[in-house]
């Protein structure tokens, strides 16, 4: 992998996540030092054997998150925690849509006070694509959301990010994933990601962007605009890790 920066210390909380698992790699491979979040031992097992350092802690816990950020003492917090199950039924969305609001909401708080505690001056954080308001495609990162419950969660995770003192803070809205780990296995529905293109462009994020908002995303369909993606970041949605 070619170098883009010198090396840091990266916290990836919701590091054993979809793009998580994706991500850590790449970071080390790039020769970055990792720290990485997950809830269960298991995990930290995994995390351990491909040479991060693994931390198990809950988000909602937020004096042990402090001080697991602390003891790391990162230059740079990517926060990919979502809270969504392996496979999802129609029966399951409802709450499953509850807890990952509550995450974009209460969780990204508390990481950005842990972030801010620890002296952290760089976030970059995942959100979404595909809650723009009907409009002129394709969709600039400017353009209106949809209103509803997870619109506002998007909302409030991205304003957390981007207007919090002392931090550099970027959000990737991600496209709909796929690829291994994910809900399907080839593209679906509108703005599609590939996952380790997804990764690809949070690895990018730490050197590289200024502070904002970025699309993330395939742009064959028209849907969104990804050119600040491809000219900031260097993002190519053509990106396999394979």
């Amino acid at each position: 992998m070619e170098p883009m920066g010198p090396p840091l210390r990266v916290f990836v909380a919701g590091a054993t996540g979809v793009i998580g698992r994706a991500l850590v790699p790449l970071l080390l491979r790039a020769g970055h030092a990792v720290t990485g979040t997950t809830r269960s031992p298991l995990r930290a097992e995994t995390l351990a054997r491909w040479g991060a350092n693994p931390v198990v802690v809950d988000v909602y816990q937020p004096v042990a998150l402090c001080e697991a950020v602390e003891r790391a003492r990162p230059d740079v917090v990517i926060h990919q925690l979502t809270d969504l199950p392996d496979r999802m039924t129609p029966e399951e969305r409802p709450a499953a849509m509850e807890r990952t609001a509550r995450m974009r909401t209460a969780g990204t708080n508390n990481l950005l006070v842990a972030a801010v505690a620890a002296g952290v001056g760089r976030v970059i954080a995942q959100s979404i694509a595909f809650v723009y308001a009907p409009g002129p495609v394709p969709y600039a990162e400017d353009a209106p959301l949809l209103p509803g419950p997870t619109a506002d969660a998007v909302r409030s995770l991205e304003a957390g990010v981007t207007s919090t003192d002392g931090v550099a803070g970027l959000v990737l809205r991600y496209g709909r994933l796929y690829g291994p780990g994910t809900w399907t296995p080839v593209a679906e529905g509108a703005s599609p990601l590939h996952v380790d293109a997804a990764a690809r462009a949070a690895l990018l994020a730490v050197h590289r962007g200024a502070p904002g908002i970025y699309n993330v995303a395939e742009d064959s369909d028209g849907v969104v605009s990804i050119e600040k993606a491809r000219r900031e970041l260097g993002f190519d949605p053509a990106y396999r890790s394979g």
